[in-house]
């Protein structure tokens, strides 16, 4: 039997929504083992004088956990 965490983490870019998703993937890979999925949660911006600023991705990691 195999049991899976999530973790919840916001990805940020300055160029795009999949680039943040990817940024928060590449970050919880640097700590985290048998990542098994991702599910985008919702998609956000920063936005300075009428612009956009930074994309943001909220982003839930599923992982295998291991005792």
């Amino acid at each position: 039997m195999s049991v899976v965490k999530v973790i919840e983490l916001i990805g940020e870019s300055p160029t795009s929504w999949e680039e943040a998703t990817k940024n928060a993937l590449a970050v919880a890979n640097k700590t985290i083992r048998n990542i098994v999925g991702i599910d985008v949660d919702h998609f956000t911006a920063k936005v300075k004088e009428g612009k956009i600023t930074a994309f943001r991705a909220n982003v839930r990691v599923a992982f295998k956990y291991e005792e």
